[in-house]
């Protein structure tokens, strides 16, 4: 019997597939074990829990095994027997052979790059990044060494065929035959293996502790790589807790609805509103900052000795400044969706990244365009990364980038200007610095203040991001010294442009709105970060209005609703977000997320609903930042539900359109 097992599983003509396979366990372990200790403090160290990562890594690296696997045995069960060890099989079973050590060698080197960024194993964002190669490969090269780094990658890779040679593995796998008869039962194992993992095994299988990076170092890499691809877009109704459809609506209501507004639809799921301020209206100019990865803790107002922020510290009692505002994710696309569409964050991918996003949705910009606005999206870099362009562009917005030409979709025309390399002095991989596009800012704001033309600038800045190169001689940080330089020349760049702005005739009726998009990591041990979220907003030089402090906890859906408050605007709303002045105590809340994870918060208590269903609800010690584990709340879970399946069945109906 033994024999038999031996001849079937162990034939030498699967030696090399064998040795492949221990490469790749030896290397993922090793991985495993350097990450372990990267993040050693943030771990909750046990014994148990370093072998259960241990032992859940492992089980997940055997699902990618057997995909890796399963062409080269496919391939072995179809060779004929006469052609096993000839010139042909050897030229197949090399290069094979190479490319699989080379994809391991390099996906466990990308690891390391990823996790520096995001504390994370693969997951959407890695699927996003390899649909923009070109930013991607550039902000690789402008960050790393890679005359290092990709020669290291060559070097493993020949040392370990070296290695397979002088072991005589080659000589084994081609100096033997095998018939179909023995090639047939692993072929039929590892198929039935491959099945089990994609059907049954979901990547979240890894979660089994309440420490995210316990659980993201129980996972495999190239296997959540996969698991993201195939799932980035999540059914509400399919993966997170629902509850009746009308009760949903019912308690959506009565939570959005403020004093000075009314529901003007007879449609039992609509939001249509109508809102009435008193007294004049106001309608500035109104330009947006939208600033990329910005914490509130860099900002002296909270508690930030480092003096990377002078003008923004400065600039904060001179505005209506949120003190208690919290991004709804961790990426520029789920800022970009919060801010826009007023709306909770989506489970799975963002709404600007999703089909049927182009058609008119009901955003801030149709507020805007109610009162006869002019609508335009800058970025500085291709706004064809992100699918920025294609989302802003079929919602009414103009676009201003470094691409060309126009955006055609499938039922709009967008214009579409170029910032042509003249208007450029320095630019890296994500598009140009910060004061080049203010400088394009404020060109396209004379011409249409030239022309009576009331605008709305929604404008994307780059600088702030790795690998954090900016022009010399600005600071006293040197480019690409890391995060903190990025953060100072932000600020700077912001002091530049509203210095240049100050002496424009049209400055004394415009409003400028700054926040950031995302924090610069929210990642941290619990389910959810909490303090991680917490960004700085400004409303600077409104008319008729006194600085102040906002301290109700809010979102970044609530900013543009409280913006039109603050200019006694009357109109048509469909938005969820809420008018932070016309909250009472009791309706403050806020919402995080990430791709799986969807938290409400209201006051010291999380509310987090998970995919399979999931629900945790904690409390939140804000001065430690720890989340404590509670017996759950049926009401807060009413309305964290009511949030996000209303939100998420709009969008999926085409109901977030204009009535």
């Amino acid at each position: 019997m033994m024999n038999i097992i031996k001849n079937i599983f162990f034939h030498k003509r699967f030696s090399l597939l064998y040795f492949f396979a221990l490469f790749y366990l030896t290397l993922s372990f090793l991985t495993r074990i350097a990450l372990y200790i990267w993040a050693f403090e943030s771990i909750d160290f046990s014994i148990i829990g370093l072998f259960r990562i241990i032992l859940t890594g492992l089980f997940f690296d055997l699902g990618v095994i057997s995909y890796f696997s399963l062409p080269y045995l496919l391939y072995l069960l179809i060779l004929p027997k006469r052609f096993s060890g000839s010139l042909f099989d050897k030229s197949i079973t090399y290069f094979a052979y190479f490319v699989g050590l080379t994809i391991f060698t390099f996906s466990f080197l990308a690891e390391f790059t990823f996790w520096d960024e995001f504390k994370s194993r693969f997951n959407f964002i890695a699927v996003d990044y390899l649909i923009y190669t070109f930013e991607v490969v550039q902000n690789i090269h402008q960050s790393y060494p890679l005359y290092i780094l990709l020669p290291s990658v060559v070097l493993v890779v020949i040392l370990f065929m070296l290695l397979t040679a002088k072991k005589d593995i080659f000589k084994n796998t081609f100096g033997s035959t095998i018939t179909f008869t023995q090639k047939l039962p692993i072929t039929i194992l590892t198929i039935f293996v491959s099945l089990i993992y994609t059907v049954y095994i979901p990547n979240n299988l890894s979660d089994w502790s309440l420490n995210r990076f316990d659980n993201e170092l129980s996972k495999s890499g190239i296997y959540s790589f996969f698991a993201a691809f195939r799932n980035n877009e999540l059914s509400y109704p399919e993966f997170y807790v629902s509850q009746d459809l009308d009760d949903s609506f019912a308690e959506l209501k009565k939570m959005i609805l403020a004093e000075n507004e009314t529901f003007v639809s007879p449609k039992p799921y609509s939001l249509k509103r109508e809102v009435k301020n008193t007294g004049e209206e106001y309608k500035p100019n109104v330009i947006f900052i939208c600033i990329e990865s910005f914490s509130a803790d860099f900002m002296r107002r909270f508690g930030n000795q480092d003096n990377i922020t002078p003008y923004l510290d400065s600039l904060a009692p001179k505005s209506i400044f949120f003190t208690n505002l919290f991004a709804t994710g961790t990426r520029t696309v789920r800022g970009m969706e919060a801010i826009s569409l007023s709306v909770p964050p989506s489970p799975g991918s963002s709404i600007v990244k999703r089909k049927k996003n182009n058609s008119d949705l009901f955003t801030i910009g149709t507020v805007f365009k109610q009162k006869n606005y002019k609508n335009v999206f800058f970025y500085g870099g291709d706004g064809y990364f992100d699918n920025m362009n294609q989302y802003f562009g079929g919602n009414g917005f103009e676009i201003v980038d470094r691409g060309r030409g126009y955006i055609m979709g499938d039922n709009f025309k967008s214009k579409r200007t170029n910032i042509n390399d003249n208007e450029v002095q320095f630019e890296n991989a994500w598009g140009i610095c910060d004061e080049d596009i203010y400088n394009k800012v404020l060109k396209e704001a004379d011409k249409d203040f030239a022309n009576n033309q009331l605008f709305f600038n929604f404008v994307m800045t780059t600088s702030n991001h790795k690998p954090y190169t900016y022009p010399e001689g600005r600071i006293d940080i040197p480019s690409k010294s890391g995060r903190s330089g990025a953060v100072k020349y932000t600020d700077y760049a912001i002091y530049d442009f509203l210095e240049k702005a100050k002496k424009k005739p049209w400055f004394k009726n415009t409003v400028f709105v700054i926040m950031s998009d995302h924090c610069a990591s929210s990642a941290g041990k619990q389910e959810l970060d909490v303090a991680k979220y917490h960004i700085p907003a400004f409303i600077y030089n409104l008319p008729q209005q006194e600085p102040k402090e906002l301290n109700q906890l809010c979102s970044q859906i609530d900013l543009f609703p409280t913006l039109f408050g603050y200019l006694n605007w009357s109109y048509t709303t469909q938005l969820f977000g809420r008018d932070v002045n016309k909250m009472k105590p009791e309706d403050e809340r806020t919402f995080i997320g990430n791709y799986r994870k969807m938290g409400y918060l209201k006051e010291d208590k999380l509310m987090v609903l998970g995919d399979m269903k999931s629900i945790n609800y904690y409390s939140w010690d804000k001065k430690s930042n720890v989340l404590n584990l509670l017996p759950n709340n049926e009401q807060m879970q009413k309305e964290a539900i009511s949030y996000y399946q209303c939100h998420d069945y709009l969008f999926q109906n085409n109901l977030l359109i204009p009535e």
